[in-house]
């Protein structure tokens, strides 16, 4: 099962050093999703993170910088793949420096992911949002059965997001996800290098591979 976390989506104090430390800890899925940094500031942000660990980044907007620092995909929201020539031409330019940048998407229910008309080959999509973070039950609109049933059907490898924290490792891995997405449960805490830490042991303890 993936282990994948989402960066915070406003600056935050000591934001390269944390991510860093992320990675050292053992973070291999990193998406970097800061729609409202600039393409400068973006580019400073990576920068001020060691270039050897680049190739765990996942970028949402400035796509263009995965060709500049070799990152190691992007994501496609709606709105970039609505921009259908654009989009395809940037990816085909990314892929001619790095055949392997893999490329993800979101999904928003469950009936997305049988749908036939996609133009790019998603290494894994997030599916979101699953849980309430409030009681860790599901959100309205998803059940168990439900999406049991869909995980054992759909194409794509999905990864739950939304509400993700501790509690839903062990019902994310019965109902079959590829992966699952951690946000708050990192980056409101005070310290979100051990909040890491206490996901990982609990995969450990859960018996659980991390891809």
């Amino acid at each position: 099962m993936k282990l994948i976390v989402i960066s915070s989506s406003s600056e935050i104090e000591n934001e390269a050093q944390i991510i860093t430390s992320l990675f050292e800890a053992g973070l291999d899925f990193f998406h970097l999703r800061k729609h409202k940094l600039s393409t400068k500031k973006t580019k400073e942000l990576i920068n001020a993170i060691p270039s050897h660990f680049h190739n765990r980044i996942i970028i949402h907007s400035h796509h263009g910088l995965a060709r500049t620092f070799n990152l190691r995909g992007i994501h496609l929201t709606k709105s970039h793949i609505k921009k259908k020539y654009k989009t395809w031409f940037l990816t085909k330019l990314i892929r001619s420096k790095n055949p392997n940048i893999i490329i993800t998407t979101s999904f928003s229910n469950i009936g997305q992911l049988f749908e036939k008309d996609y133009r790019f080959d998603y290494s894994y999509a997030f599916l979101s949002p699953i849980f309430d973070n409030l009681n860790s039950k599901f959100q309205g609109g998803y059940t168990e059965h439900s999406l049991k049933s869909a995980m054992s059907k759909t194409s794509f490898k999905i990864i739950a997001r939304g509400g993700v924290d501790l509690n839903a490792i062990e019902k994310s891995n019965e109902i079959d996800f590829d992966g699952l997405a951690f946000y708050s449960s990192i980056w409101k805490t005070k310290n979100p290098v051990a909040a890491f830490n206490s996901i990982v042991e609990k995969f450990q303890e859960l018996k659980i591979p991390i891809e």
